[in-house]
């Protein structure tokens, strides 16, 4: 699924972006990066939230998201801290009250990334680490065929063990070139080894987006 900003800028409250087109690409891991503050998180709540106010227009597959947001949410794996869950249920209790409002969900792709990932479905969602709460999201988002991955801010702060397994799974899902994925992230060195594409903003101002290769010079 590709995605695409077309002069998006904030209006109301929170009229921080200010001008934002690019365009994340199927098949490739766009790194979204700038300070804190720069504007990161508000890009994706702009995507994410149906009630988010602004001007230009984004675009999913070509279509506007206002337009026909409940089925592209359907293939959108949003992953971040923010408590998106059941916090008092467990991982498999999650499932089984979330896995009807998708139109896809595969339980047997769940169960396969919770054991790739050593996390068990029985555990409380609330009681999980960070860590453990972003492996339950990546396990969560490849059961109901995520083909758009917004990742804000995931690998800050987690295992050097898991993250080299969590960038393989990443690049193993945009391999058939049907899935987009866009990842904030201040790292440098996770820019400069996983991205393909950088997208850059200050103070809400894209003021770059270019190959990771270009960026790195």
């Amino acid at each position: 699924m590709e995605l695409s900003f077309e002069k998006v800028s904030g209006t109301g409250k929170k009229a921080f972006l200010q001008n934002i087109s690019f365009t994340v690409k199927e098949g490739y891991i766009t790194g979204l990066i700038g300070a804190n503050g720069a504007g990161k998180t508000t890009l994706f709540h702009t995507v994410m939230d149906e009630n988010a106010k602004y001007e230009g227009v984004i675009r999913i597959d070509g279509q506007d998201i206002k337009e026909c947001r409940e089925t592209i949410m359907n293939r959108i794996g949003f992953i971040s801290e923010e408590q998106q869950f059941f916090m008092d249920k467990t991982a498999g209790e999650n499932v089984k009250l979330y896995a009807g409002v998708y139109d896809v969900f595969k339980e047997e792709v769940f169960s396969e990334f919770m054991h790739r990932m050593g996390l068990s479905p029985g555990k409380t969602v609330g009681k999980m680490s960070r860590g453990e709460y972003l492996k339950f999201q990546v396990a969560f988002a490849m059961a109901h065929d995520s083909k758009l991955f917004l990742l804000d801010e995931v690998t800050a702060g987690m295992d050097p063990v898991f993250k080299k397994e969590f960038f393989k799974i990443l690049h193993e899902i945009v391999q058939d070139e049907t899935v987009a994925v866009l990842m904030s992230t201040h790292i440098k060195e996770e820019v400069d080894m996983h991205m393909d594409y950088v997208a850059r903003l200050e103070c809400g101002h894209l003021v770059s987006f270019k190959e990771a290769s270009e960026e790195a010079e």
